[in-house]
């Protein structure tokens, strides 16, 4: 025996199409979202420049400390100081000589 299908109401063809339209809108925002398919490439690129930045900074921050220790006025580096003195103060020994240099 065949079954006789009933024609769809307009009213439930409009809330499939809406249904369809939710779903599609939602899978569209899956895959081009900010935090979709095609965001993962872009947040990884951005999280190996960071690192390396990070990097960066963290040898600089070490140098620093390095440097500032070397300038404890408990026990300063005489070299460092020195060398701070002659470029920063235009200081010298009382026996060194200074030749200038044409550059």
């Amino acid at each position: 025996m065949k079954t006789r299908r009933t024609p769809l109401l307009p009213k439930d063809s409009l809330t499939q199409s809406v249904a369809l339209v939710a779903l599609l809108v939602l899978g569209a925002i899956g895959v081009a979202g900010p935090s979709g398919l095609l965001a993962w490439g872009e947040h990884a690129r951005l999280l190996d420049q960071r690192e390396a930045e990070i990097a960066q900074l963290t040898a600089e921050r070490d140098r620093m400390k390095n440097r500032v220790a070397l300038l404890d006025p408990r026990h300063a580096d005489p070299d460092l100081v020195g060398e701070l003195l002659r470029s920063n103060l235009n200081m010298a020994h009382p026996d060194e000589l200074v030749i200038p240099v044409q550059p």
